[in-house]
């Protein structure tokens, strides 16, 4: 395993910076997940780490070393490509070969290699076929085999799941972070897949623009989002963003939805007056009964399933759209007038002018009372 550390570095084409000022640093036997929009600089990151194109600014680090101008095949690095890039007059076999080969090692140890990670990822039977033979599942995991071989100490993935079908992109999900332990290689992996980015990263950087948004957990990312980019790209249904202005009474600062006043708990005296958003996830709402202390009238206009879940659409009394979303099979109301209840402790509040979040926690307390 190998450390792996970027310290600002820049990364320009023509007048466009693509990487600005950059700094990252992956802790030995880390799965860090790449993701962000295209156009973000996720891949120009990987093709820098991995030596193919050359920083215009700043340091690469590798267990602790420079490998700024050394060159690739020195540097100990794995990577798959979203496009495969398998050769295309070579069996699979020889193109999982080709970093043994390129090391030197015996014949004997490029068999063994081989078919030990072909056995992994259930490639075996396909082994003397050339590219053009293959599944794009097949050759997706022909690539992603050929960057495991030589157990590098560094491995990038770029996107390697975006051109398979549904059902291996669900089944690599899960089988991915069992080979990437069994590897115990410094993983970064880059993704447009939210719900990949949860289920693999240890850590997830997002990233826009050429510089990392935010960098934390996945639950951080998703509970704690540093601005309303981030909480629309993590959630399906998306989060519910609704204006607001804090208002202040004898019980604190509040937030006005429908007949609901909003009590926030924390430091947001600065607020009071100020144009502000509220993040509610669909799953932090449920359906109650009109006696339920602060339930908030709604009128259902439609419900769909998605996944394992069942996704209603509400009016609230001011018109205002909300999601609500509940585990399919549980009650819930499809029709006519409901009320809904805020789970006030994942209520989010964001600065309407910058998009960003306010406060590192939003924990709040409801009552029944007048709209802001």
């Amino acid at each position: 395993m190998a450390s792996l550390e970027l310290r600002n570095v820049v990364k320009r084409y023509k007048s466009q910076t693509v990487l600005d000022n950059l700094s990252l640093t992956v802790a030995d036997g880390e799965t860090l997940v790449l993701f962000g929009p295209s156009g973000a600089g996720k891949t120009v990151l990987l093709r820098l780490v991995a030596g193919v194109i050359d920083p215009d600014e700043g340091k690469i680090f590798i267990g602790g070393e420079d490998m700024t101008d050394l060159d690739a095949e020195f540097r100990g690095v794995g990577m798959a490509f979203q496009n495969f890039a398998l050769f295309p007059h070579m069996t699979a076999f020889d193109n999982i070969a080709t970093p043994l080969e390129a090391s030197r090692s015996s014949q004997s140890a490029i068999k063994a290699g081989v078919q030990n990670v072909a056995k992994l990822l259930k490639i075996g039977h396909v082994l003397s076929h050339k590219p053009r033979a293959l599944s794009n599942g097949q050759k997706q995991r022909t690539a992603l085999a050929r960057a495991l071989v030589g157990s590098p100490p560094v491995l990038l993935l770029d996107d390697p799941l975006r051109n398979v079908d549904a059902k291996l992109r669900f089944e690599m999900r899960l089988e991915l972070p069992r080979l990437l332990a069994d590897r115990g290689a410094t993983v970064v992996y880059v993704t447009q897949d939210y719900k990949e980015a949860m289920a693999l990263g240890d850590r997830i950087a997002v990233m826009s623009q050429g510089v990392i948004k935010q960098l934390g957990t996945p639950e951080q990312i998703y509970r704690e989002p540093a601005n309303i980019e981030i909480a629309r790209l993590f959630g399906d249904p998306t989060i519910n963003l609704l204006d607001v202005k804090p208002s202040r009474d004898a019980k604190g600062i509040y937030v006005g939805l429908s007949n609901v006043q909003v009590h926030l708990t924390g430091a947001y005296d600065a607020t009071v007056g100020r144009d502000c958003v509220i993040g509610l996830r669909p799953e932090a709402l449920s359906f109650v009964d009109e006696s339920t202390p602060a339930a908030i009238p709604v009128t259902v206009e439609a419900e769909t399933p998605l996944n394992e879940k069942i996704v209603t659409l509400v009016r609230t009394v001011r018109g205002r759209e909300i999601l609500v979303s509940r585990p399919a099979g549980t009650p819930g109301q499809s029709e006519g007038r409901a009320h809904i209840a805020v789970d006030g402790k994942s209520a989010l509040l964001f600065d309407r002018a910058s998009g960003d979040r306010i406060g590192s926690k939003n924990v709040i307390n409801l009552r029944s009372g007048e709209a802001a």
